[in-house]
Parts: structure tokens; sequence; C-alpha cells
């Protein structure tokens, strides 16, 4: 086997990893628009209101983006190793190199990372995705695009035919971790109306759907690892497993803080209903109407020619009023015709 150009001849040139998915940065960038809007308001908001309403926006926008983007994120599960481990196929050149495995909703991504980066006359730095919609067509793609044999190793271990049956396990929960997700977030709007509407009690009630659907959410993932797992060897870096990473605890943080503010709502909603309302903003609006402008003066000149009647009141019974009401009747003239 010779090289060209320090290029393997069957194999096509290095392609550079994203650096970070257009998918988060487009979910990002959305919500970061709206807190932008939401906040140009505030100097308008008056009073001690104004923190309130900006503490409200923070975390209620705060709580819808990370309810989005665990769709799209790949660090539910992590696994990693550094390893010597043979290059590619048709040849024994070995690298050094760190291999990382991250799980989540959409599929897996495979790292390839080598130390240093330039070896063997290429860089090594791959971060190669596995859908799992299709992950046996895009593993024979690997294959025909001659990937690192570790990425292959991998990828090899999701495919239908494999032994680990890995692709049933992931593949399931993933799907139902994705379902009761969107779900919390169809719960995260409707408790954002209703704050905005004189029913902040059964808004704490759906602030608690929505820390429910993401315990089911955590729930339904985590059951992978009731399964058997797969050992991952690689080269002279032994085996290594996966384990829970960022997107699963920050799922579960983000359900702790739905569940505490959802509580929090129906337990003021119990003892002070009042208070709850004045800081949502019920009360706020009638203040310029309670407001006091001081003593008034009337301009006379203007009222020479007026006279004033006290009122009385006079209290009737009901049979002066039925009288009244037939003398009216017989005073009525009457048309022939």
């Amino acid at each position: 086997m010779t090289f060209y150009d320090g290029i393997y001849p069957f194999y096509s040139l290095q392609r550079t990893p994203f650096i970070f998915s257009s998918q988060l940065l487009t979910i990002i960038l959305v919500f970061l628009v709206f807190t932008v809007a939401l906040l140009i308001i505030l100097p308008g908001i008056r009073g001690k209101s104004r923190i309130f309403w900006m503490f409200r926006i923070i975390v209620s926008l705060f709580i819808g983006v990370v309810i989005v983007a665990l769709n799209f994120t790949s660090d539910w599960v992590e696994g990693q190793t550094k390893t010597n481990a043979t290059y590619k196929s048709f040849s024994s050149e070995e690298v050094d190199a760190d291999v990382g495995l991250h799980i989540g909703l959409y599929g897996i991504n495979i790292t390839l990372r080598g130390n240093p980066v330039n070896q063997l006359n290429e860089t090594i730095n791959y971060n190669e995705m596995f859908k799992w919609q299709n992950t046996d067509q895009e593993y024979e793609h690997a294959l025909e695009r001659g990937l690192p044999n570790p990425i292959l190793y991998i990828a090899e271990k999701f495919t239908l035919n494999s032994a680990c049956g890995l692709i049933y396990q992931y593949q399931y929960s993933a799907q139902y971790a994705t379902s009761t997700l969107w779900t919390a977030f169809v719960c995260w709007m409707v408790a954002n109306i209703l704050f905005s509407m004189p029913v902040i009690l059964y808004a704490g009630y759906m602030l608690l759907a929505t820390a429910g659907f993401l315990f089911f959410t955590i729930a339904s993932f985590s059951t992978i690892m009731n399964t058997k797992a797969c050992v991952f060897t690689l080269g002279s870096g032994g085996a290594f497993q996966t384990g829970y990473s960022g997107s699963f605890w920050l799922a579960l943080a983000t359900g702790v803080l739905c569940f505490t503010l959802g509580v929090s709502v129906v337990i003021m909603d119990t003892l002070a209903p009042e208070k709850l309302r004045e800081a949502f903003s019920d009360v706020m609006d009638n203040e310029d109407d309670e407001i006091s402008y001081g003593e008034g003066y009337l301009n006379t000149s203007f009222l020479g020619g007026v006279t004033t009647i006290p009122l009385t009141t006079t209290e009737l019974s009901m049979n002066d009023i039925g009288k009244g009401s037939l003398q009216e009747s017989a005073n009525e003239p009457s048309v022939q015709t």
C-alpha cells in the first residue's frame, strides 16, 4: 500500500468536524431574540414589579430553550477513552487518539482526535453522526468513505445486525423521551398563557405537568441502563463504558425547577392569593384608578343660576308602589279607532 501526498489512495480527504450544531445554534438565537425583545419593554414597567418581570422572563425562556434544545443535543450519555489503535484498514499503522461516544435522542456522535492531532501526515480530528432512522445505511456509507477503524468499530455496535442490540435499546428509549419532551414544551407554553390571565393557580398546575413530563423523559431514557451493557474494546486503551452526561442532568435540574415553581404557586394561591395576584400584576393595573389628586375647588361663577336639591331617601311599601302604577295607567289617554 502506497501513499499519495500523505493520503491513502482508496480514501477520500478528511472532513473537518462541526464546531457547533446548527440546530442548537438556531434554537438559541431564536430564544435570545425573544429575550431581548421582552427585556426592551422592562423600562416601561414601573415600580418593584420590574425586577419580578425580568426574573419571570428569564426563568420562563430558560425553561423553554432547555426543553427544545434537549431534543437535539448529543450528550445524554457519553463514554471516552484514550487508546493506541489501528488507524485504517489494510494498514498496520497505529495512532494515539482520544475516542469518544456521545449518544443523544436523534442518534450518536463518534469522535476521534489524535494526540497530537497531526499524525501519519494527516489531521486526525473526526466527529461523525449516525442517526437512529438509518443507522445501517450510514454505516455502509462510512465503510465506503473509509473512515478510521475506531469509528467503524463503535458504529457497528449500533447496527441492526450487531449482537449487542444497542440500536433497539437506545432508539426506542429516545423515541419515548422525545415524545414526552415535546409534550412538556406544550405544557410550558400553556403555563405561560395562563400566567397572563387571572387563572394563576391553573398555570401552577401546568408547571407541575411540565415537570412531570420532564421526569417521564428521564425515566424513559434511563431504562437503557437496566439492560446488559455492551463493552467497547479499542486497542491498548482497554474497555470503556458509557454513563449519563450533561443533557440528562440538565433535564433533571429543569424538571426540579418546574416542580419547585409549580408547588410554590399552588401554595401561595392557597395561603396568600392576594399577594400572588399582586405579584403577577393582577392588582397593579388598578393603581392608577386609586391615585388621589388632593382637594379640588369649584368655580362658583359658573354655578350662579344652578339650584341644588338635596337628595332624600323615601321608603315605599308594596301597596304604595301598586297604587302608583294603577294611577299612571288610569291617566294614560285611550286611543279610539
